[in-house]
């Protein structure tokens, strides 16, 4: 599976990684992942693709409503949990125990939360990783140069504004597959 997904990868698409290119995935067993900018569906083939050529382990989650049916199949068999956006159960807290249970467990998150553009980033993968005491490791969704850059592992620090202004300084002038969403 991985050869075809470095096929598809580098060859069909003609992508590359840049960065941190093993996610640190030797050291670090448990991570927040955030892509940005999310700006399409394709950015969801990209993440899946990347992992595979990475080779490393990685979970999603996504609203309830995308796992009904046959896709709620492939979404479960490919890492993803359903989450009820509707429900006042602490979500930051519930997927901070995720974490502790589990001896290997990175969470791919988009902070922006939606396809389209906004102006400030949803904060509940910040403190999951917080909660957690995981580090953050950031990767694009660079369709312009057809690149995921990765970071090095980040850990927040008690400066939630300084922490926010490095990761959003990380993803400077990276244009997602619709542009004007970036």
């Amino acid at each position: 599976m991985r050869r075809l997904a470095k096929f598809i990868y580098f060859r069909i698409l003609g992508w590359k990684v840049v960065g941190n290119v093993t996610m640190s995935k030797d050291t670090v067993k448990k991570a927040v992942l955030i892509a940005v900018p999310h700006t399409s569906w394709h950015d969801f083939y990209i993440g899946v693709l990347l992992r595979q050529v990475v080779g490393i382990k990685s979970n999603f989650i996504a609203k309830k409503e995308l796992f009904m049916g046959p896709l709620g199949w492939y979404m479960k068999a490919i890492g993803g949990a359903p989450i009820n956006r509707g429900t006042n159960e602490n979500k930051v807290d519930a997927i901070a125990r995720i974490f502790n249970n589990k001896e290997e467990f990175r969470l791919a998150l988009a902070p922006e939360g939606t396809r389209q553009k906004v102006e400030e980033w949803k904060t509940g993968f910040y403190y999951i990783a917080k909660a957690a005491n995981v580090p953050i490791i950031m990767f694009t969704l660079d369709f312009e140069n057809k690149q995921n850059l990765i970071s090095e592992p980040f850990y927040p620090t008690d400066n939630k504004i300084a922490d926010f202004e490095y990761m959003k300084s990380f993803f400077k002038g990276v244009k997602g597959k619709i542009p004007e969403l970036s």
